[in-house]
């Protein structure tokens, strides 16, 4: 886990926090506004956003678009936050550059505004970014599955299982990050679909839910039935193309990896249904958010950022029960003790 010098960078500012009177804490008002409020990585985050904000006597508010791609429903939260005179607004945004502007109005309007997970575009439309580092997130199990194909990942017949059309940063932070682990040569790094290599099979997109990874999964197989690894963008997709290859029969002789460590998907790697994902720390990315906001109705402290990074890096480890010499990694019973959902 690599948030030691977060926790060394907003410990400042939230030492005095809990010398605030209760009145005066209850007039601090938050907001956490989320792609949608069914995904188990969002409903992890909301929890712990609202355990942060009842320690710390903050009013938080709690918003999600209606399905992931819902930027109208974020841009009408955003409005309303400002509105309603929050101090600040910790979002995962559906469209990550679409949603600057209302962005740009919030911080216009004196809020503090932290994206979590997913990184604005460009990333300092927010005022920080607390984040799994998504590349290398996609990289470590593009590496596990090029190891563990060993000489056939140079036949391999891949489908990719992405997010959206819009291709928000962190659908194309997982792609290329797999993409580059797995071997093969990104072309443009900032998108998704502009790669030549014949093992590509195809892109389909998912909204990261269940019913959309199994359409995505029976498109690709129509168009190569023979696909042997399967990249997903989150575990509810990898878990409804695991359903869709398990109809055609396919569902012992194809890997599939993805990204996000909730305890379904790690319990999906310990029976067999997925080979390897990466696991991210929703919980640590929202208290922190909510401990910053706090910060900065206090006395106007914004996060710093010792690291060298663009963004604050709240950890990310491969969990996977078949492990590949070169690529660290931890077992489901790790998995499980550190997974949320």
């Amino acid at each position: 886990m690599k948030h030691t010098f977060i926790a060394a960078s907003l410990g400042a500012m939230v030492l005095g926090i809990a010398g605030t009177t209760g009145a005066q804490a209850e007039t601090i008002g938050a907001c956490l506004i989320t792609k949608t409020d069914t995904n188990p990585f969002f409903v992890k985050m909301k929890e712990g956003a609202t355990a942060k904000a009842k320690e710390l006597g903050i009013e938080l508010k709690s918003y999600a678009g209606r399905i992931d791609g819902d930027s109208e429903s974020q841009v009408a939260a955003i409005e309303t936050c400002i509105v309603d005179g929050a101090k600040g607004i910790l979002i995962t945004a559906s469209d990550t550059k679409g949603i600057v502007p209302a962005v740009q109005q919030a911080r216009d309007a004196g809020l503090l505004v932290i994206a979590l997970d997913t990184p604005l575009e460009p990333i300092d439309s927010a005022d920080a970014t607390f984040a799994t580092d998504n590349f290398l997130a996609g990289e470590l199990i593009g590496q596990w599955a090029a190891a563990t194909l060993g000489d056939e990942a140079k036949n391999a017949k891949i489908a990719m299982l992405d997010l959206a059309v819009s291709q928000p940063s962190v659908g194309v932070l997982r792609d290329q990050g797999f993409l580059q682990g797995f071997g093969i040569d990104l072309k443009d790094p900032g998108k998704w679909g502009d790669e030549d290599d014949p093992r590509i099979v195809g892109n389909e997109v998912t909204a990261g839910n269940e019913e959309g990874g199994r359409t995505a999964m029976e498109n690709l197989l129509q168009k190569d039935p023979g696909i042997n690894v399967v990249y997903t963008i989150n575990e509810p997709a990898a878990a409804g193309a695991y359903e869709a290859l398990k109809a055609v029969g396919r569902e012992n002789d194809v890997l599939i990896v993805s990204v996000d460590g909730g305890c379904p998907g790690v319990q999906n790697i310990a029976d067999g249904v997925i080979g390897a994902t990466s696991q991210q720390y929703p919980l640590l990315m929202a208290s922190l958010g909510i401990e910053a906001i706090a910060a900065w109705a206090k006395d106007g402290t914004k996060p710093t950022n010792t690291e060298g990074k663009d963004f604050f890096d709240t950890g990310v480890a491969l969990v996977t029960d078949q492990p590949v010499d070169g690529v660290p990694s931890i077992d489901t019973k790790e998995g499980m003790d550190k997974c949320w959902g």
